[in-house]
């Protein structure tokens, strides 16, 4: 009898173990420490997509502070589905979000994932590994991943994660939107950087009391909300730009960056300096505010993937603007044929600024480039054209002449 009892008991537990699975956690038994909170709702839909569990003894303390393996772990299983029977993929979305190198990482090295932690040794070597290669944490990060998380450091990891997944904001914007904080200095000014980030991307925000909470540590509520954020765009905080001169345009590193410009004329000359690297084929690369223009293909792909910074910067033309300072300019380097190859370029950008005046500036620009290909030499001058102030310098090299266009 006493063996039918002890078995009747361990049969009683196995099923309320099978209907609290079958309810999700946060209607089960368990989470019993979650009603009334302000994240109940985050946490019992959370909870249910297995992204943060709860404790043995039922409860999930909310309040508790996350660490850095844990929220690294909650972000990876952000991005994906999770079947009735368990099985986890990778939602569509973020494989297509993905650049084609970190696309062919998860294809190849991580084909097998499986989402689940190591039963061998640190049960977050997996999620720490893959977060690695795909650039959105680097292994020497944390001292200790088992540490609590700290805000900036958040917004750090979401900050790389952003960029290989989505773009930048417009870092002057940003700063300028996040010195509302009061505790902003407090940061270092690579970590205001990535609370500019995530500020202005509208995945997290400050207190009531107007600080951001530089040196706080986030708690699992808190962690949650965040990755509802970054999950779901339409639950994002509105963050108004002021301005409708905005363009997201690539990186030298192959991703994307949010730019906001001082006035519709300039965003328009970006546009117009696009264009003007098409009339060169295939024979240039853009990135962010620089239009790089190459002899051809072979110079080009030196260019790109160069050993030395003499390789990286063997360019012969480029075209390019400076949004903050209101300045454009050409960069060109004097060797044969160089002004004939892209003399089409650098006109339809150079017409488009100057309208009227063009013909004056493409007078001075022939001449200045002239003498200095004859001489090896030439004094600096600034001269008026237009709304524009041109300042037309020689570099060191003898080689290099560089037209500024600052607009007055």
């Amino acid at each position: 009898m006493r063996y039918w009892k002890k078995w009747m008991a361990i049969a009683t537990i196995c099923c309320v173990m099978t209907i609290g699975v079958g309810l999700g956690k946060s209607e089960a038994a368990g989470l019993t420490d979650i009603r009334g909170h302000w994240a109940e709702q985050t946490i019992s839909q959370m909870a249910q997509q297995g992204l943060l569990d709860g404790f043995p003894d039922g409860t999930f303390r909310p309040d508790d502070s996350v660490t850095a393996d844990q929220f690294v772990k909650i972000v990876l299983l952000a991005f994906t589905d999770k079947y009735p029977n368990g099985e986890r993929k990778w939602k569509s979305s973020f494989l297509q979000a993905l650049s084609a190198g970190n696309q062919s990482i998860l294809q190849q090295d991580y084909r097998d994932f499986t989402f689940k932690p190591s039963m061998v040794g640190y049960w977050a070597k997996p999620y720490l590994d893959l977060a690695s290669d795909l650039h959105f944490i680097s292994k020497g990060q944390f001292s200790d991943y088992k540490a609590k998380l700290k805000r900036e450091d958040v917004a750090e990891i979401l900050y790389y994660l952003l960029k290989e997944t989505e773009y930048l904001e417009d870092e002057v914007y940003s700063l300028k939107a996040a010195s509302k904080f009061g505790d902003l200095q407090s940061a270092t000014s690579r970590q205001q950087r990535f609370i500019g980030e995530v500020m202005t991307k509208g995945i997290m925000e400050g207190y009531p009391n107007g600080y951001f909470g530089v040196g706080r540590d986030v708690t699992r509520a808190e962690a949650l909300q965040i990755i509802t954020r970054l999950q779901t765009k339409s639950k994002r905080l509105s963050v108004d730009s002021g301005s409708d001169f905005i363009k997201v345009v690539p990186t030298k590193d192959g991703s994307y960056k949010k730019l906001i410009f001082p006035d519709q004329r300039m965003l328009q000359a970006y546009e117009v300096m696009e264009e003007a690297g098409k009339l060169r084929g295939t024979n240039y690369d853009l990135e962010e505010t620089t239009l790089r223009l190459f002899k051809n293909a072979e110079a080009k792909g030196l260019a790109m993937s160069g050993a030395t910074l003499e390789q990286r910067n063997s360019n012969e033309a480029s075209l390019w603007l400076d949004p903050q300072f209101l300045t454009y300019g050409v960069t060109l380097r004097l060797d044969e044929g160089t002004i004939a190859r892209n003399m089409e370029s650098i006109r339809k950008f150079t017409d488009f600024l100057f309208g009227y005046d063009a013909d004056i500036f493409y007078r001075q620009f022939t001449d200045a480039c002239e003498r200095a290909a004859a001489k090896g030499e030439l004094e600096t001058t600034t001269k008026q054209i237009g709304s524009y102030s041109v300042e037309t310098r020689l570099e060191s090299d003898g080689k290099t002449i560089i037209f500024s266009l600052i607009h007055t």
